[in-house]
């Protein structure tokens, strides 16, 4: 998770090729998903509800996010040298939110939008890299473009589960 957190190359290729790393990235989901979930709480009224719908936003956010990166990096601006499975894709990615356990910083009053927001831009960096190392791509700038294209519509579906069944559609 450290390595993954400090966007080391190597560490991303070593989830990549490993298929046990699978359990472990969907761990570093849950533990991040938890964090981004006591974060939420300082952007909405603090409660278990909000805290539920803040972890369960986290982790459908990383799956959408996933299957979109799939999709966008290995059919629309797939590379020739690109190659990769889905295990592949959701343990590079997965790792990529390790990060994300630092939003649980976000329940601070006044800083805490701050902090969460700043954990989010470095959370998208790392999935750039993860990306990048998984889809075997030569090109940074094709990992950033399919990283923000599938963040940007994950990011809308997230809102939209939040709005429809989240403490804020209520």
């Amino acid at each position: 998770m450290i390595g993954a957190a400090q966007l080391r190359p190597r560490t991303y290729e070593e989830v990549e090729h490993d298929p046990n790393g699978t359990r472990q990235a969907v761990a570093v989901v849950l533990i991040a998903s938890v964090g981004a979930g006591i974060g939420s709480i300082g952007l909405q009224a603090a409660s278990l509800s909000a805290l539920v719908a803040g972890s369960l936003a986290a982790l459908f956010a990383w799956i959408i996010w996933a299957v979109l990166v799939m999709v966008i990096g290995t059919q629309l601006l797939a590379e020739r040298r690109t190659s990769a499975d889905v295990h592949q894709l959701l343990r590079t990615t997965g790792f990529a939110q390790a990060p994300s356990i630092l939003r649980a910083a976000g329940i601070v009053p006044v800083l805490g939008p701050a902090i969460y927001v700043v954990v989010s831009l470095w959370i998208v960096v790392a999935t750039v890299v993860a990306v990048r190392q998984a889809l075997d791509f030569t090109s940074t700038t094709r990992a950033v473009l399919v990283c923000v294209i599938g963040w940007l519509v994950s990011v809308v579906a997230t809102l939209l589960i939040l709005v429809l069944f989240g403490p804020v559609g209520r």
